[in-house]
């Protein structure tokens, strides 16, 4: 696994452990996703993810608004120069 990936991986780790620590998924769902995208070699493999879990995810996202903030332009600071 290369940097990138380890990167992606940990971002999403962190994002489902968020997710767990807000009640907005059971620990089951927090293994058996953790577990499957840890296991997964690629983008298309984590896409074949049962949908239940998927279903999950999708509802926790929503709560936490990750939809909304993937969509908004970046914001950037004002840099003096």
């Amino acid at each position: 696994m290369g940097p990138i990936a380890r990167r992606n991986l940990l971002t999403t780790m962190k994002t489902i452990d968020e997710m767990l620590h807000l009640d907005l998924l059971t620990s089951d769902q927090h293994a058996q996703i953790g577990a499957w995208i840890a296991q997964a070699g690629s983008p298309d493999e984590i896409l074949k993810m049962p949908a239940t879990l998927w279903q999950a995810l999708e509802r926790a996202s929503e709560v936490m608004g990750i939809d909304q903030d993937l969509a908004r332009d970046p914001q950037f600071d004002e840099v003096d120069a």
